[in-house]
């Protein structure tokens, strides 16, 4: 199954070379990588391309002109990955904040679901201890209580940001139709999946803090992207199976 893991970078040039080569040392066939980078200052870009002049065919580095959002990111290199023939397509950030470990059996399970979301809030899923208790206390209450509130979702990890997609189901969701550049790319990534049918399946992960450098998540971004979950639930309330774009099947339906 030819796999593409499609990672968002800006100013992550410690991280992006011992990343790339976890994700390579990973039993998984047929598996490269594609850096989507936002002209990070830091180089982050420049060192890809070196693996990539020493690797070819192993990892692609999709520069953009500045910062562009977290969502326009994915789309970007999603649709890339479409275009290079994905069958699977991995999402994860650059921080070693979602172990590569995880991946192989992700992957395993999409013979089965339609995505797999590594989750930090089912059962067995775990925060990092440093995480103070007032940080989990509001991450847990943004996933678990407020957005699955309004939105009615199945899915308990609503932000999760690491997650296996099958080609079927990204073809299926239209990625014209996600308009979040933020961090609530995720919520309406995985509210649209759930209101076209598809199946989701959320295997715990043990959710490490950052390695190296500072977290981009600030308070003024949470709080916007909170607000941004009744747009989410305007915009797709009349969303149904039937709505799939073509080529967008389920594992459950052949």
């Amino acid at each position: 199954m030819k796999t593409i893991v499609v990672i968002p970078t800006y100013n992550e040039a410690d991280n992006i070379r011992p990343l790339v080569e976890a994700l390579w040392a990973l039993p998984v066939d047929d598996l490269s990588v594609l850096i989507v980078d936002d002209n990070s200052p830091d180089g982050t870009a420049d060192i890809a391309e070196e693996l990539a002049r020493l690797h070819p065919g192993r990892i692609e580095v999709l520069r953009r002109p500045g910062k562009m959002g977290l969502g326009t990111a994915y789309k970007d290199g999603f649709r890339r990955a479409l275009e290079q023939g994905a069958e699977a397509v991995v999402q994860m950030d650059a921080d070693f904040s979602h172990s590569p470990s995880y991946i192989p059996q992700m992957l395993d399970r999409l013979s089965e679901y339609d995505v797999v979301v590594g989750s930090r809030y089912v059962p067995g899923g775990r925060l990092d201890e440093r995480w103070s208790v007032w940080r989990y206390l509001l991450s847990w209450w943004a996933n678990a209580v407020y957005t699955r509130l309004i939105l009615r979702t199945r899915t308990r990890d609503t932000t999760a940001g690491f997650k296996a997609w099958r080609r079927e189901t990204l073809l299926g969701i239209d990625l014209s139709r996600i308009r979040s550049n933020g961090y609530d790319f995720q919520v309406e990534m995985a509210y649209v999946t759930e209101r076209l049918g598809y199946r989701v399946l959320e295997i715990p992960i043990y959710f490490e803090d950052r390695r190296i450098g500072r977290s981009k998540m600030s308070m003024p971004v949470k709080i916007e992207s909170a607000l941004r979950v009744w747009d989410i639930l305007w915009r797709h309330r009349r969303l149904r199976p039937a709505m799939r774009a073509p080529g967008g099947g389920s594992v459950t339906a052949g």
